[in-house]
């Protein structure tokens, strides 16, 4: 009875022991499949490449984006082209004619910069966007956390409103990044969504800004 017994907890205890090792493996598992909590943004539009041209692209829309988050005009001002400084439009559709084109040198002393500008009309009314550049900013740059955006797209337009969107007939032979949100407040139901895009082109090897569209829902 008692050898009987010896092999009985024997098997009982490699049964435990089988048990534990599954357990073990079974959370390794888990955890390496588990979703980081720092979610990244959604990058479309470009194929997952590591050559030396995307790197230059992904590294110099970094810069722009966090120095236009920081207010570092300073830093803006060095990623603007150097010899077609960068135009900034209120909404998708780029005019050519009444957007305001500011030069690399003029950008650095934009936030200080007091004059009223006309930027353009706002949608709906037609009534002329009269700002200085920091309420500018605030309006028509910067009025969300584009920098922690839902969605990044390279050459690919991700918010579609009303408005025309002629960024690819405007500036030829660039990179448009658009930083997108689908909407801010579920109550709108994506009414509300929100997309900066900044246009590079290569100048002398390096990637600077031409362009800064804000776009949204309009009427």
């Amino acid at each position: 009875m008692q050898k009987k017994e010896g092999k009985y907890v024997k098997r009982l205890k490699t049964l435990l022991w089988l048990a534990v090792l599954i357990l073990l493996f079974s959370a390794c598992g888990t955890e390496r499949t588990k979703a980081p909590d720092n979610q990244t943004p959604q990058v479309t539009g470009i194929e997952e490449r590591n050559d030396e041209s995307s790197r230059d692209i992904n590294e110099t829309a970094r810069e722009a984006i966090n120095a236009l988050k920081d207010k570092d005009m300073e830093k803006t001002a060095k990623l603007v082209h150097p010899g077609k400084g960068v135009r900034f439009s209120p909404y998708a559709f780029v005019d050519v004619k009444n957007d305001l084109v500011f030069s690399a040198n003029d950008v650095k002393d934009l936030l200080s910069d007091t004059t009223i500008y006309t930027w353009g009309s706002y949608d709906g009314t037609g009534d002329p966007i009269e700002l200085t550049f920091e309420d500018y900013y605030k309006k028509f740059i910067y009025d969300v956390d584009f920098a922690n955006a839902e969605k990044v797209g390279y050459n690919e337009i991700l918010g579609k409103g009303n408005t025309i969107e002629n960024s690819a007939e405007v500036y030829k032979d660039s990179v448009v990044v658009e930083y997108h949100f689908s909407g801010i407040d579920p109550q709108y139901d994506g009414m509300d969504w929100r997309s900066l895009r900044i246009v590079f082109e290569k100048f002398n090897d390096a990637w600077y800004i031409v362009g800064i569209i804000h776009d949204q829902w309009t009427i």
